[in-house]
């Protein structure tokens, strides 16, 4: 008499039942062995992903705080053509045609972004005698700045406030004006 794999009597005369049992005993074997993953593999896959979330994550950190920059920069060059239409206007920055004082709640652009309800920038503008020359007691120039707001994601930022004056000449609080400006 023959048997088969789990110690049973072979039935001669039914082959097809033999190989019916013989793969549902090859299946459950099979089944109990990969029913799910390893400590081990489970420990792998976890460092695979911390080590990339170590290399992505400052990467990441560097984009937005660009992104973040750009936008004030935006800012700061719009607010900068209303100033020379401003000129263009009055022959000053410090009033506009009618006689009414330019201040930072004058500036269409007051934060960055733009648009949106965020605030990652404060932009504001210095239009006064003591700052820059003047003619006939008139100041002929304005420096506008864009500070990183309170709390927001920009604080503590190696570039710090971006400024921008009426000659179109740059400056950083921080970093050098390549590094901040240029990218």
């Amino acid at each position: 008499m023959r048997f088969n794999l789990a110690g049973r009597p072979l039935n001669q005369a039914s082959p097809l039942g033999y190989e019916r049992k013989r793969k549902r005993l090859r299946d459950d074997v099979h089944h109990n062995r990969h029913a799910g993953f390893t400590l081990i593999e489970v420990m792998i896959a976890v460092v695979i992903v911390a080590i990339l979330a170590a290399v992505a994550l400052p990467s990441y950190q560097q984009y937005t705080k660009r992104n973040h920059r750009a936008g004030a920069k935006v800012a700061l060059l719009m607010d900068a053509q209303f100033m020379e239409r401003i000129f263009t206007e009055s022959n000053a920055y410090n009033k506009n045609a009618a006689g009414a004082s330019i201040t930072s709640t004058s500036l269409p652009y007051q934060k960055s972004p733009i648009d949106g309800t965020e605030v990652v920038y404060n932009i504001t503008i210095t239009v006064d005698a003591t700052s820059c020359n003047t003619i006939m007691g008139t100041p002929i120039c304005y420096i506008l700045t864009a500070t990183p707001a309170t709390g927001g994601p920009m604080v503590g930022d190696a570039c710090g406030a971006l400024t921008l004056n009426n000659q179109g000449i740059k400056g950083v609080g921080g970093s050098t004006v390549t590094e901040c400006w240029g990218k």
